[in-house]
C-alpha cells in the first residue's frame, strides 16, 4: 500500500470524518484504513473515513466507512462536508451540486460567503417506511410506535430509512441515558438484520427536540444527519412536532423540514474543516 496519503479532517456538528480526495486515484483497502485513522489514540481520531470519488451519475460520489471498517450507505453530516470540500478546495465552482451515495443521489445547495461555505442545505430524499426495505422484522406494513423488547425492557420504536436504517425512540430526557449499555443492544437486536442506528429523542415543544444517537459501527457520535432526518419523520408521524423543527444534538443544531406533500426531507446545517495533513499507512496490509 502507498506510504503516505493526504487527508482533511472535517466535521458537521461534531460528527467527524477523515476525508481523502480520490478523484484521480482510488484508495486501496479503505476498510482497514478507516479502522486505523479513526482510532483516537493511535490514529487521527474520527467517526470514520469518507472518500471523495468520481461519479458517472452525479458531480461527485461519496464512499463512507465507519470506525469499525464497515461500509455505510449515507452520512448526512458527511455529505455536507463533501460539499464544503469540493467548493473550497477547487474541485467545483458550482453552488448547487449532486453527490452519489449508496443511499441514492443527494442534491445540495451551498451558502457561500467570502469564498467559504457557511452552510449546506441537502435534499435528503424520501423516507422509507416499509419494514422490509429498512430493514426491520416488524410483521406490519409500517413500524410506527411499534413495541420492541430490548435488554429486558419494552420500548416503542419508529423505524425509518434515510439511506441508513434508523430506530427512533422517544424518551422523557436524553440526559443520563446509558447509551454504552443500551446502544449495542439496539444495534445488534435480532429485529434488525443489517444492524440499526438508534436515535433517543426528547421532545421539547412543537418545534424543538433533543437527540442522542448510537450509530452502528461507530458508537455514540456527536451528531447524525440521517438520524436527524429520521427523527423529524418519526416526530411528524407520531404527532409530536410540526414538520419543520430544530434538532439539538450534542455537537450542534440541525434544521429539518419534512415536506410531506413532496415526500422529501430537507436538512440544513454547518460543515467545518479541522485540519489538513498526511499520514503514513504503509504498515496497513
Amino acid at each position: 500500500m502507498a506510504g503516505r496519503i493526504k487527508f482533511t479532517k472535517m466535521h458537521g456538528c461534531g460528527n467527524d470524518y477523515i476525508y481523502v480526495n480520490c478523484m484521480e486515484k482510488m484508495l486501496e483497502n479503505p476498510e482497514k484504513v478507516s479502522i486505523y485513522v479513526s482510532d483516537r489514540h493511535f490514529g487521527i481520531g474520527s467517526d470514520g473515513l469518507i472518500l471523495i470519488c468520481p461519479s458517472e451519475r452525479a458531480d461527485f460520489r461519496m464512499a463512507m466507512y465507519n470506525a469499525d471498517g464497515s461500509e455505510g450507505k449515507m452520512c448526512g453530516n458527511g455529505v455536507r462536508c463533501i460539499a464544503k470540500y469540493v467548493y473550497e478546495y477547487g474541485l467545483t465552482e458550482k453552488d448547487k451540486i449532486s453527490i452519489e451515495t449508496k443511499g441514492g443521489i443527494k442534491y445540495l445547495d451551498l451558502t457561500v460567503q467570502d469564498g467559504k461555505v457557511v452552510s449546506v442545505k441537502v435534499d435528503m430524499g424520501e423516507p422509507i417506511l416499509a419494514p422490509a426495505q429498512i430493514p426491520v422484522l416488524a410483521g406490519t406494513d409500517a413500524c410506527i410506535d411499534h413495541p420492541l423488547s430490548v435488554g429486558g425492557k419494552e420500548y416503542a420504536v419508529t423505524c425509518v430509512s434515510m439511506g441508513n436504517p434508523h430506530a427512533v425512540v422517544f424518551v422523557d430526557s436524553t440526559e443520563g441515558l446509558p447509551l454504552e449499555q443500551i446502544g449495542p443492544q439496539f444495534e445488534n437486536h435480532e429485529a434488525f438484520p443489517d444492524r440499526i442506528n438508534t436515535e433517543f429523542v426528547q421532545v421539547l415543544n412543537r418545534k424543538e427536540v433533543n437527540m442522542r444517537v448510537w450509530e452502528r459501527g461507530s458508537g455514540e457520535t456527536l451528531a447524525c444527519g440521517t438520524g436527524a432526518c429520521a427523527t423529524v419523520v418519526a416526530c411528524v408521524l407520531n404527532g409530536k412536532t410540526d414538520e419543520e423543527i430544530t434538532v439539538h444534538l450534542l455537537g450542534g443544531d440541525l434544521q429539518l423540514f419534512y415536506d410531506r406533500e413532496n415526500h422529501t426531507v430537507w436538512m440544513t446545517g454547518p460543515a467545518a474543516v479541522v485540519c489538513d495533513g498526511e499520514i503514513d499507512i504503509s504498515h496497513i496490509e
